[in-house]
């Protein structure tokens, strides 16, 4: 035997994939495409909605985006439901806002957690994700029919190529804004995308992520058939800032002057989305609606600069954990705490009542 026969067939146990307990097939992306096509009704309301924020983003639309909907997916009924009453109050508020769905499927945890219907569509701990990809993309199709637009966070960096043809805006969280591999995603992908500002509430964070993902890049990544390659992107101009709150809330008039000023800066346009969730509200679900109500009276104000909000909605208020064994409150989030959909209605009502004033003031 040649020594170079021996060296190729060297055992490498000892040090390779020491701490990897299994090792499971996953389906393509172009394989769950080809069992779950997007109807050509679909691939017109994502391209029409993807343009319409866009608009928006460059100053040739002055309705507000309105990112509404659960903290996140756990069930498929419940979420159709939802999405049928939210479709009703799109319609109503048409001319005012530009309601996309929150759709999201994937979960970022501070230390541990159910990360997600993905990652865990049973919530069991069996980590079907081959079971999750579908369910996800069958909800997407599900939602699109009704004719509502879907918003989703990308956190895994080879999801999107199983979903993301489905989705019209994309956020990148506080935890990842940071990540030169999610600035680098969002330059590739084919949605607007919003940038939050860091945990600690540092919104340079999230301008230094517009300026990386506006640029073209080069990575390796997942082809649809399942094969690693090297990605070279052209850059991403729909991209802007969410304020989120950090160590403190930063939705107020001088917050915004702030953020404004930052973006100018750095040669940036000057316009946020605003969430009223998370440390907005201070993690109290029921104070989205009184930070809601302040972001519409800047709006009404006059306040161009605020292109858009994000709200954490469900069926019923507040939340409930996973316990085995234990059946789920219908229509209760099982992540971060929601208003309800009857509290959600004179959200958006109020929202779309401060564009209107807003136009009357700006011409």
């Amino acid at each position: 035997m040649h020594e170079t026969e021996t060296a190729s067939t060297q055992d490498t146990t000892r040090i390779d994939d020491t701490r990897i307990r299994a090792v499971r097939p996953l389906i393509t992306p172009a394989l769950l495409q080809e069992w779950l096509p997007a109807p050509e009704l679909a691939q017109d309301l994502v391209e029409d909605s993807r343009a319409a924020i866009s608009r928006v983003l460059h100053g040739a639309d002055d309705r507000l985006v309105a990112v509404v909907g659960p903290c996140s997916i756990h069930d498929h009924g419940e979420a159709l439901e939802y999405a049928r009453r939210l479709k009703a109050e799109a319609d109503r508020h048409a001319s005012e806002l530009l309601v996309v769905m929150r759709v999201y499927f994937e979960k970022p945890r501070t230390t541990v957690g159910w990360k997600g219907y993905i990652n865990d569509p049973h919530r069991d701990g069996s980590y079907a994700i081959n079971d999750g990809l579908q369910m996800a993309r069958r909800l997407l199709l599900d939602v699109l029919a009704l004719g509502l637009p879907v918003g989703s966070e990308f956190l895994d960096l080879l999801s999107p190529q199983f979903i993301s043809d489905l989705v019209s805006w994309g956020a990148i969280g506080a935890r990842t804004t940071e990540s030169q591999s999610h600035r680098q995603l969002a330059s590739g992908l084919s949605c607007p995308v919003g940038f939050k500002n860091g945990t600690g509430g540092s919104v340079k964070m999230a301008a230094d992520a517009i300026l990386a993902a506006q640029s073209p890049h080069a990575f390796l990544g997942l082809t649809k058939m399942g094969q690693a390659a090297v990605f070279e992107t052209r850059g991403n101009q729909d991209c802007h800032v969410i304020l989120r709150g950090g160590k403190a809330p930063n939705y107020s008039k001088a917050d915004i002057d702030a953020a404004c000023a930052l973006l100018k800066d750095a040669g940036l346009r000057e316009q946020v989305m605003i969430d009223v969730s998370h440390a907005n509200s201070s993690k109290q679900h029921a104070k989205q609606i009184e930070v809601a109500a302040d972001v519409a009276a800047q709006v009404a104000a006059g306040d161009a600069r605020i292109m858009g909000v994000m709200i954490e909605s469900h069926l019923q208020q507040g939340r409930q954990d996973i316990v085995p064994g234990q059946p789920l409150k219908p229509g209760v989030s099982v992540t971060d705490a929601c208003i309800s959909f009857e509290q959600t209605v004179p959200v958006l009502e109020g929202l779309a009542t401060a564009v209107r004033a807003r136009r009357k003031l700006v011409g």
